[in-house]
């Protein structure tokens, strides 16, 4: 980065919510003007010490606050100096559910080796009687309150089982995303579901501090790579009121 460029983020963990709240000091307070373009995201990524999904997911929050504008070959131009706050989360594209997972904290709540069969292997998209790596967590609101926004049990080929480890040292990395970044296992495509369901489970309710029964989404997510293989799967629950799925249908 040039001078005119160097914010002096030399040392800024690099994660996207930090990134996104370090710009948006340079915007607001004058070291990048209206009418500016910002450095390209591999100068970012550079400059920040850090990953291409984390500096999407700090351009998307810039965007969501209407501090920027992107366009293909083009670049992100500073459109304005005074956030704007966002209206609702969307989870429509890999970029947003990047974007929601750098804002809630995540609480590794067990790992364990196991067998996945029946109806449950059928709901993941796996092989009946197939065994994958469990991964139970908490999403938690930022705040004081901590609420938990989900109770989610991930799934992942038993060779990326190190991933472990990582969640809880990188509590609002992505799984997908650091099985990327260290194994190579590119995502293609999320299959995604949303279903209405009922929380009757005495030990879940206690988890996700609501009342049996209790109305909630259940959120099914599959992830799969270029040659259509699964090697993610996810299944979380969010209580009602506290999750929102929206996405917009052009044309």
């Amino acid at each position: 980065m040039t001078d005119r460029q160097d914010c002096g983020a030399a040392d800024l963990k690099a994660n996207g919510a930090n990134i996104a709240h370090h710009l948006i000091e340079a915007i607001t307070s004058g070291h990048f003007s209206v009418g500016d373009l910002l450095p390209t995201e591999l100068a970012l990524c550079t400059h920040y010490g850090a990953s291409r999904y984390s500096v999407r997911a700090a351009l998307a929050e810039l965007q969501a606050l209407g501090l920027v504008s992107r366009r293909k070959n083009v670049g992100t131009r500073v459109v304005s100096d005074k956030p704007r706050p966002p209206f609702r989360s969307t989870l429509a594209t890999l970029d947003d559910l990047v974007q929601f997972g750098e804002k809630h904290r995540r609480v590794v709540q067990s790992m364990a080796m196991e067998k996945v069969e029946g109806r449950l292997a059928a709901e993941l998209g796996c092989e009946d009687g197939s065994t994958w790596f469990k991964i139970s967590t908490l999403r938690l609101e930022t705040g004081s309150t901590l609420l938990p926004l989900a109770c989610s049990d991930i799934y992942v080929d038993p060779a990326y089982a190190s991933v472990g480890s990582m969640l809880e040292s990188e509590p609002r990395v992505l799984t997908s995303s650091l099985i990327e970044e260290h194994h190579g296992r590119q995502v293609a495509e999320i299959q995604q579901e949303v279903q209405a369901c009922t929380i009757d489970d005495p030990l879940l309710a206690q988890r996700l501090q609501v009342c049996t029964p209790s109305s909630a989404l259940r959120v099914l997510r599959r992830y799969l790579d270029g040659d259509g293989v699964l090697f993610e799967a996810s299944s979380s629950i969010h209580p009602e009121g506290r999750f929102t799925v929206s996405m917009v249908l052009r044309r």
